[in-house]
């Protein structure tokens, strides 16, 4: 592979993993009032979404008359947390009286969306306390030591969580992520496909909580084209259109080099390919 110099450190995503599921994550610090884009860096995720939490109300009456029990405590966070009021949605956690492991869980995940890395750590632990054999929360821990560069640490929980649950694309994904950022390509290729074998959508939807995995220039470069090839392998044409064109404006690869790159070969004739390339070839 092509060696670049690194420099300023850029964002992979890495997946977080809920429930129950929220909307992405922003890719800024929160705050609790703030309305955050829904901006994609290098890497967009899709693990599996479950319905948005309900909203915090007072009691209603059904058409039958009966009335609707008021929300528990742990809606009211997840409410807040859906929301992205993510300050909010720690204090309304943190008035359970015996918090649950999936409650330490979405705690940590709201202290981790404000980049409060150490807070998210200690309740993802407190989590895995409750329950040690938790895929989701082993992930999300990995996520923390990716995010701190420990990416040997954050490798070993992943392939963890994967030894608990096998069939989780998203995981598979981070792995992948994690191997490529460590510069081992092949490696992190095999994960990324194992991850489009399970889910063939998992490069293209974004709705999960996501955060930052610093990365180089060359890194990000990598993962582009790797993400490309598994959009391909996956059948989606345009999303390995889009990656290819970051991964040559990152310097990883050229449009000589791509015309003759076997991985993408069933690209050759489609005019999307060919104007990407022109368009590249134009800019030198």
């Amino acid at each position: 592979m092509r060696r670049l110099c690194p420099v300023l450190s850029l964002a992979a995503l890495l997946v977080l993993v809920a429930a129950p599921m929220w909307a992405q994550a922003p890719a800024a610090p929160a705050t609790e009032d703030s309305s955050l884009p829904m901006e994609s860096s290098a890497l967009p995720v899709r693990p599996a979404a479950s319905p948005a939490p309900p909203q915090a109300t007072a009691p209603q009456s059904a058409a039958d008359g009966v009335k609707r029990p008021p929300p528990t405590q742990e809606q009211i966070a997840d409410s807040l947390q859906a929301q992205r009021r993510y300050q909010a949605a720690i204090a309304a956690y943190q008035k359970i009286e015996h918090p649950s492991a999936a409650v330490w869980n979405k705690m940590g995940i709201a202290y981790q969306m404000m980049f409060n890395l150490k807070d998210a750590k200690r309740c993802y632990e407190k989590s895995l306390k409750l329950d040690r054999r938790n895929a989701t929360v082993i992930n999300n821990l990995a996520t923390v030591y990716d995010s701190s560069k420990d990416y040997r640490k954050a490798e070993k929980l992943y392939r963890k969580a994967l030894k608990i649950n096998p069939k989780s694309a998203s995981i598979f994904k981070n792995l992948g992520t994690n191997l490529l950022v460590q510069r081992k390509y092949k490696k992190g290729w095999k994960a990324y496909e194992q991850a489009a074998a399970l889910d063939p959508d998992i490069f293209h939807d974004q709705s999960s909580p996501q955060v930052q995995n610093p990365t180089s220039i060359e890194q990000r470069g990598a993962m582009n084209y790797y993400m490309a090839r598994g959009c391909l392998r996956s059948g989606q044409t345009d999303c390995a259109i889009q990656y290819l064109r970051m991964a040559m404006n990152e310097g990883f690869t050229t449009p000589k080099k791509l015309a003759s790159d076997a991985d993408f070969e069933a690209l050759r004739n489609y005019p999307a390919f060919k104007d990407l390339l022109a368009a590249q070839q134009q800019k030198k």
